[in-house]
């Protein structure tokens, strides 16, 4: 036969399993809370607005664009970046404090006009530093040696639809380093470009109707026309009637 039990002793009871489903429920807070903080410390390290944006330093602005060599190599180099990068544009780019320059590897009136000042006006195409500027620059030095126009009128076939293409590109950089040539090439010509002014023309009406390129364009204009004598004044005006002659 069982003893009754004693009031205190069930009084103790109670309190020991009171006490002991407290810390099991406290327990079980502290984990919840622990797992919740965890999920959200680890939401909002993966969200996209918690990370930091990277914005362009200062310097970026005073730098021009330039070829990354450790970027990713998504597309295949140009054809003129190929040929600079095996070395086969005799001049390499010396930087100055002030302006930059070119140092030939042999003076430029000895070097051939076929295929280097092709090759250079392909490069005013390019959009990344030092190409735009060693494309530029090579095509107008080579165009001031002597002899440049017994040099250079025999390629006009050949030149006429490289600058073309840098005319009609869509990059108002490239327009312009095209606009600049094509004057460059005038002057050493003269009216033997005549022949293949009809071909450039049509990009050039169309940067008229543009407000930023009207000077610029019409002052080449007038420039072909200088060069080109009377025979381009017709060439000129067959296509862009609006243009008026430097000799009114």
């Amino acid at each position: 036969m069982q003893k009754p039990e004693c009031h205190g002793d069930a009084q103790l009871r109670n309190r020991v399993t009171g006490n002991c489903d407290q810390r099991t429920s406290s327990s079980a807070q502290i984990k919840h809370g622990t797992t919740v903080q965890r999920s959200k410390s680890s939401s909002s390290t993966s969200s996209p607005e918690s990370t930091r944006k990277v914005h362009p330093r200062p310097s970026d602005k005073l730098n021009p664009k330039t070829i990354n060599p450790f970027g990713e190599q998504s597309r295949a180099p140009s054809a003129f970046a190929a040929i600079y990068s095996k070395g086969g544009i005799p001049c390499r780019l010396v930087h100055g404090s002030v302006k930059h320059r070119l140092q030939w590897e042999s003076p430029p009136e000895n070097l051939p006009f076929d295929p280097l000042l092709i090759t250079l006006a392909e490069g005013l195409r390019e959009t990344k530093h030092p190409y735009t500027f060693v494309s530029k620059e090579g095509f107008r030095e080579l165009l001031l040696v002597q002899g440049a126009p017994e040099k250079a009128v025999p390629l006009l076939p050949r030149l006429i639809p490289v600058l073309k293409a840098a005319l009609v590109h869509s990059d108002d950089e490239v327009f312009e380093r095209g606009l600049n040539a094509l004057v460059q090439l005038s002057v050493v010509v003269g009216p033997s470009l005549n022949d293949h002014l009809k071909h450039l023309l049509t990009s050039l009406s169309k940067r008229l109707r543009d407000r930023r390129f009207k000077e610029p364009v019409t002052s080449a204009l007038q420039k072909l026309e200088l060069h080109g004598g009377s025979g381009s004044l017709l060439i000129i005006k067959s296509k862009i009637p609006t243009y008026c002659s430097i000799c009114c």
